[in-house]
């Protein structure tokens, strides 16, 4: 089957489309014929060589897919063969074909376009995980996010509205702005012209939760944006790994500081976050209160130029590859 590899790790020219063996789905696993897989940032890194998959997962890019149902391991029982699905994966899903733990699959949102369905699950279990399972965000609450044109913060401001919470988003251009406030958030601020606690703070508000993806070059800043009993999830680290923490300040606002990844959780982790996820968001998708934003669908021959779009931070919602 076609999948892509990193053979070194280096640039967008580092990722090959190479002829892999099939997988096989072993016992409690479901093989799924990949229709589209997402790309995330975590792709990005893992070519670089900064983002190594867990003990026992392909070396084949890709975090999330949809698909259909071609062959069921042994054990299982809750799909049948032909069944539209999506996944989340520790790994593969830049192929033709995936073996996946059946507790990572989820039945396809009827409403949505199969391919389109592939930009769901990576960011779905991430913000419902994070946002709501972790950090607890409750309605009437603040969320502040940044990076809120991405995949990640496209559907982090559809739940949070949609489970009556107030949005703040943080973004690099005046475009990505308006599409942000058009998706729901009620403060957009463009981090190149002002500073997000200083925007808060003439909007009387502080944050309640806070979700980063930049880590160190906002930790101060963050922890001042916090409110009282405020929590801030870091999973991604754009700015850097280590920061200066004022624990005095976080000792004042009774805060929390948090991080995790979703990648490398044990299999039964990350199948509770599926079927709690499905359970929450999924009625909302079908309702079309929440929907995949895609900014592009590539075939899986123009994988070099998908990554790219992620590494210019161009894209606004999710970059899909097709197969």
């Amino acid at each position: 089957m076609r999948a892509v590899v990193v053979p070194e790790p280096g640039g967008v020219e580092a990722l090959q489309v190479v002829d892999v063996e099939t997988p096989e789905p072993g016992p409690g696993e479901v093989l799924v014929r990949v229709t589209a897989a997402g790309v995330n940032r975590a792709d990005l890194m893992q070519r670089q060589g900064f983002y190594d998959p867990p003990e026992g997962a392909t070396h084949v890019l890709g975090l999330e897919c949809s698909g259909d149902v071609v062959a069921l391991g042994e054990g299982v029982s809750e799909y049948t063969v032909g069944e539209h699905v999506v996944a989340l994966l520790s790994g593969g899903g830049y192929a033709e074909y995936v073996a996946v733990p059946v507790g990572q699959v989820a039945m396809a949102p009827r409403d949505i376009d199969l391919v389109d369905a592939a930009g769901l699950m990576e960011v779905a279990a991430t913000v419902w995980s994070n946002v709501f399972m972790m950090a607890k965000l409750q309605h009437g609450e603040t969320l502040l996010v940044h990076g809120g044109a991405s995949g990640i913060g496209t559907m982090a401001i559809q739940l949070a509205k949609a489970f009556g919470a107030r949005v703040v988003v943080t973004v690099g251009s005046e475009e990505k702005a308006a599409f942000c406030r058009d998706l729901g958030a009620d403060l957009v601020v463009n981090y190149r012209e002002t500073d997000f606690v200083d925007a808060l703070d003439e909007a009387g508000l502080k944050a309640d939760v806070i979700l980063d993806i930049i880590g160190a070059k906002y930790l101060d800043q963050n922890v001042r944006a916090l409110n009282t009993a405020g929590r801030l999830v870091v999973i991604g680290l754009q700015g850097g790994v280590k920061g200066e923490l004022n624990l005095n300040r976080l000792l004042m606002k009774r805060a929390a500081v948090m991080a995790t990844s979703l990648r490398a959780r044990p299999t039964q982790e990350k199948a509770a976050i599926v079927s709690a996820m499905v359970a929450q968001v999924w009625p909302l998708v079908a309702e079309g209160t929440v929907r995949p934003i895609i900014h592009a669908r590539l075939p899986l021959e123009q994988v070099r130029d998908a990554h790219q779009l992620l590494e210019d931070s161009s894209h606004t919602g999710k970059v899909l590859l097709t197969l």
